[in-house]
């Protein structure tokens, strides 16, 4: 009977003959026994005397309970099983020293009815709780009582032999979690937290690896080193893959493109592909192949200590490889859907806006919630052979390539018209006949279309808009006295296109400091949720936004509105400059002096511009986390942009690098390690990310003092 929670209250036995902190053994043969039922050991019967050696010599936790009041000995794994009970269990009648579990099924009954039967009893899987250190939990044991005999043939006692399977009953546990996390997965970053988090808590690992096939013949892992410093920020990030040759000395690399298991009990199983001095340490790897299909890998586990691999470890090191392969292969078709749509979605939107004196342009777009559909929102910035500057954005009906393909269409004529005739009404009512034109020709009725047009001309201070059935712009504004709001335009909205629309032109007034957003409805409208609600909060957002930047006023209109939207996101902002910024850029090369020459380039360009020591500070430091996580994640160069204006520092850092395939854009979250998060959050007025045909971009704003 192993241990239970709390010491027994009754006075120990003294134990003579047995030196303090004897093992088990020296106290069953210290032990006064002739004040026992058991009688002087050198009186013991024979057959009882073996059955005594046989269980002080195995290794196996073992207990004699003799006589009638089952009085107790036992072995050093015993005594390590029952804690705090020992020494002093020994020579008690069980039911004594077990009172809490004497009552439990399997326990004092299953032992009494072998000792008055003679039959064996076997009870797998049982839970009992058990005193560790200084805490008690739940273990699981198997326990099995047979019979014990004299010479005579009477049954004098019972054997106990308890095997704890716990940490088998915990692996399996595990994996029955791990199947359920893999199911939540979508890319191959979120399946190789998913596994490495899995691996080093299911085998008390001090190293997990995890590799997958690059397609070139390569192959890309990542690690897990147990006491890394992960916190919640960590988790949520992409992790630091490694790009490897397809002939890495690696274990792991081996067993994944064999597709044979690698087992090493005891050496230097990674001292030729060791990185650093957590590898080399490494005494014990166990690295199994991925079992997929289509997709080739492996995961490693690893001890600083030499380790003999049980079949059960085996067993469960190929269970917990299959799920995470098959995992692996959802991931990647998964992927590559999601990069085509995507890919197809941002190649029709522009890669690039006007860079204007006097209008600072930006533009976001989202994807809905089903990542693998291209969407038919759009929007589009270009310069008109008045100079002025038309803008633009619409929403063609549909989640599939198809609309994508109407969007690219509607796009194209629309620019083309107003190159032609820039007034909003002439463009839309050209635009209206060709899209009643692709529905004739498509043979359906159901080709819907909304589109808002207008031409800013920041001479006039003046912006003239109008809309085919699409959500009215909102201009955001300020008092005499510096205070913001945001308004809508007073605009007709008109009927969507294809259904003879004959829109209304309006004429709005666009002074320095006034910054227009165009938006989508997926940016206001949620189920269960009025439209009025959407926009006020819109409003609301954009007022109360920190400044009057359009990078700043699309990552906060995207945000306004609380809930998740099924449907894609498309915001485009136009700022009428009080004056002109300045601006400057620097190509970053892929290697690890980037970011020092990025902090001495900002430095001494601010440092001109007459920046505020302070802002300077802070923006250098957020910059040169910015470059790290572009070289770390992307792998690529990147290009960081600084402009300066009389209210902002707006500094920008691109990648172009997706890590050789599309993955989902990091939209929620900076990535760069867990610091780098805080450090933005902290330095900055407002950040985000923006997904880029390319890509993507991570971008700050700091507001500059009034003085």
């Amino acid at each position: 009977m192993p241990g239970t929670v709390g010491r027994v209250p009754t006075p120990p036995v003294p134990v003579s003959g047995a030196p303090a902190g004897a093992g088990a053994a020296g106290v069953v043969l210290g032990h006064d026994w002739a004040r026992t039922p058991l009688g002087a050991r050198q009186e013991w019967d024979p057959a009882v005397r073996a059955v005594v050696d046989l269980i002080l010599a195995s290794p196996v936790p073992m207990a004699l309970a003799h006589g009638d009041d089952l009085v107790l000995l036992y072995n050093d794994g015993y005594a390590e099983l029952i804690g705090d009970k020992h020494p002093t269990a020994v020579g008690r009648p069980a039911a004594e020293v077990f009172p809490e579990l004497w009552r439990l099924p399997g326990v004092g009954e299953a032992v009494q009815r072998v000792y008055r039967d003679g039959g064996t009893f076997l009870e797998r899987d049982s839970a009992l709780p058990l005193v560790r250190g200084r805490g008690a939990e739940q273990a699981v044991f198997t326990l099995g009582y047979s019979p014990v005999r004299d010479s005579a043939g009477e049954i004098v006692g019972v054997l106990t032999v308890a095997a704890e399977t716990t940490h088998v009953t915990q692996q399996l546990q595990s994996l029955s979690e791990v199947a359920a996390a893999l199911a939540g997965t979508l890319t191959l970053d979120d399946v190789a937290r998913v596994a490495l988090r899995h691996a080093l808590a299911a085998f008390d690992a001090d190293r997990v690896a995890f590799a997958v096939d690059e397609g070139g013949g390569g192959w890309r892992m990542v690690r897990r080193v147990r006491g890394e410093l992960m916190d919640e920020a960590d988790e949520r990030l992409p992790p630091l893959w490694r790009r490897t040759p397809a002939t890495w000395p690696d274990p792991l690399v081996r067993a994944s493109a064999t597709g044979e298991p690698v087992f090493a009990g005891a050496g230097q199983p990674l001292r030729d592909a060791a990185a650093d001095r957590h590898d080399q340490k490494i005494a014990a790897l166990a690295a199994v192949p991925l079992r997929a299909t289509v997709v080739r890998g492996g995961l490693s586990v690893g001890h600083q200590t030499p380790h003999l691999w049980s079949a059960a470890e085996r067993a469960l090191l190929a269970a917990s490889a299959e799920l995470i392969g098959q995992a692996a292969e959802r991931a990647r078709r998964f992927e590559t859907q999601h990069g085509t749509a995507q890919l197809l979605q941002r190649s029709m939107l522009p890669e690039h806006l006007p860079d204007l004196p006097l209008l600072r342009i930006a533009a976001r777009y989202d994807p809905g919630v089903d990542g693998n559909a291209a969407g038919g929102d759009f929007y589009d910035a270009f310069l008109l052979p008045t100079g002025q500057l038309g803008i633009v954005l619409g929403d063609v009906a549909g989640h599939d390539v198809q609309a994508a393909a109407r969007m690219g269409q509607v796009r194209a004529a629309l620019r083309a018209l107003a190159l032609t005739d820039p007034r909003p009404d002439s463009v839309l009512a050209g635009l209206d006949r060709l899209v009643t034109s692709l529905g004739a020709e498509g043979g359906t009725h159901e080709l819907f279309v909304t589109v808002v047009f207008g031409v800013v001309d920041a001479e006039r201070q003046e912006l003239t808009l109008a809309s085919a059935g699409h959500p009215a712009p909102l201009i955001r504004r300020c008092t005499p006295d510096d205070r913001p709001y945001a308004e809508f335009v007073e605009l007709p909205a008109g009927a969507p296109l294809g259904l003879g629309s004959r829109p209304a032109t309006g004429t709005v007034r666009f002074a320095p400091g006034d910054t227009l957003l165009l938006f989508s409805d997926g940016v206001v409208e949620r189920r269960r949720q009025s439209l009025t609600a959407g926009l006020d909060a819109l409003a609301d957002a954009v007022a109360d936004a920190g400044s009057g930047d359009p990078r700043a006023l699309c990552a906060v209109a995207t945000a306004a509105v609380s809930g998740t939207t099924e449907d894609d996101v498309a915001v485009l902002a136009v700022e009428h400059a009080l004056k002109p910024s300045r601006s400057a850029s620097m190509e970053v090369p892929a290697e690890p002096t980037a970011p020092s020459r990025v902090r001495h380039w900002m430095t001494a360009q601010l440092g001109e511009w007459r920046v505020p020591e302070s802002v300077i500070g802070a923006a250098v430091l957020c910059t040169s986390e910015l470059t790290t996580n572009a070289l770390l994640h992307a792998g690529t160069a990147a290009r960081v942009e600084i402009d300066l204006s009389a209210e902002r520092l707006l500094v920008s850092v691109a990648d172009s690098g997706t890590r050789g395939t599309v993955t989902r854009a990091q939209t929620d979250t900076l990535s760069s390690r867990g610091r780098g998060l805080g450090l933005i959050e902290e330095l900055s007025d407002a950040w985000g990310t923006d997904p880029t045909v390319r890509g993507s971009t991570v971008w700050f704003e700091i507001l500059l003092p009034a003085d």
